[in-house]
């Protein structure tokens, strides 16, 4: 195992649709097609480091960054923010790296922001692992709560919800919540709740998802595998992969479960 972990750490100013940000990100070069991670809402960067220790991925460039209200990234209006801003963001960070062609990688909320990004360049996306991310209304599970449970008082809902989460009867869901405060900006979350339900309920995800040309996979935890649609898309061309011990986050619950099956979509 190396000493350090072989990514680079880097703060990169942007600004998109006149919002200043400075977006974190962690990334390294190599030979390979570049994968693209978008983490979910409550999630980091992080969640993905740990491909530097995977020996199956020795050589793809990797890029991951904080999303706006999220992690390290800093905004400077986080009222604004919602999945197309999300995508804005992530094509000039694309653009900063010179990343042209990639192999996507999306989980929930990050699910939903790589589906429209490669539906709107999709000669640039290789293939696209969809980790539970939004395709159709019933995956609001938790952005739903900004109407379920309203509150006009941003820091009284997120507490709330984190308190909820917590006790979840969900694998990885009380751990999830610990660090919800230091993950996110309470102010973010209603714009970006209120954006993924209005995808998810009246854009046609589905349709969008299974119009994409590029190899997909599914991925979605085992407690999950109730997922209306699963046989649906399956028979369209889609990929399964049922993460065992796993609600939502197999990056927490089976970390090795969801490389393993990445790897395997990969060719690897």
């Amino acid at each position: 195992m190396p000493a350090v972990a072989n990514f680079t750490h880097s703060l990169l100013p942007i600004c998109v649709e006149g919002v200043s940000l400075k977006v974190a990100s962690l990334h390294r070069e190599g030979t390979l097609a570049p994968i693209v991670f978008l983490h979910g809402f409550g999630s980091t960067k992080e969640d993905y480091a740990d491909i530097t220790l995977q020996t199956q991925f020795d050589g793809h460039p990797f890029l991951a960054f904080d999303a706006p209200g999220c992690g390290e990234t800093l905004c400077d209006d986080l009222s604004g923010i919602s999945i197309p801003f999300l995508l804005k963001t992530a094509l000039q960070v694309l653009d900063h790296f010179g990343i042209e062609r990639f192999h996507a990688v999306g989980h929930s909320m990050g699910g939903l922001t790589a589906l429209l990004l490669a539906h709107q360049c999709p000669d640039r996306v290789l293939s696209f692992v969809n980790i539970e991310g939004n395709i159709a209304p019933e995956d609001c599970f938790l952005s739903r709560q900004i109407f379920d449970f309203p509150d006009t008082d941003p820091e009284a809902f997120f507490n709330a919800f984190i308190e909820r989460t917590r006790h979840a009867p969900a694998y990885a869901s009380a751990l999830y919540s610990a660090s919800l405060r230091h993950k996110v900006r309470a102010g973010a979350v209603r714009a970006i709740f209120e954006s993924i339900v209005d995808l998810s309920d009246n854009a046609g995800l589905m349709d969008t998802f299974l119009g994409l040309n590029c190899p997909r996979m599914f991925m979605y935890g085992e407690q999950n595998a109730a997922l209306s649609y699963l046989s649906f898309i399956q028979a369209e061309g889609v990929e399964l992969a049922q993460i065992p011990a796993c609600g939502h986050f197999p990056m927490y619950s089976n970390p090795q479960a969801m490389w393993r099956f990445m790897s395997d979509f990969y060719g690897h």
